[in-house]
């Protein structure tokens, strides 16, 4: 199982990532917290500082992945094409 899906690339998760250094994924519906931050650390070589969930009612499941101090959430941006 694939844990993440695609990054959102609304204006609100855009905004996020430079004010707060989060991350906003669409993730598997399924997913704990605990297997998207080890999957994102992974697959970007960052540490992540928590990792918060929301399902949405069209059944998928949103993660804002907040990257500890160090680690800039705007280079992971740049690498996904989202700015």
């Amino acid at each position: 199982m694939t844990t993440l899906k695609y990054p959102l690339a609304t204006e609100k998760s855009v905004s996020v990532i430079d004010k707060s250094n989060v991350i906003t994924y669409v993730v598997d519906y399924r997913a704990t917290k605990t297997q998207i931050s080890e999957e994102f650390e992974k697959l970007f070589n960052v540490k992540v500082a928590g990792v918060r969930t929301a399902n949405m009612p069209t059944n998928y499941k949103k993660a804002f992945i907040k990257l500890a101090k160090g680690y800039k959430a705007s280079d992971i941006a740049i690498k996904l094409k989202l700015v």
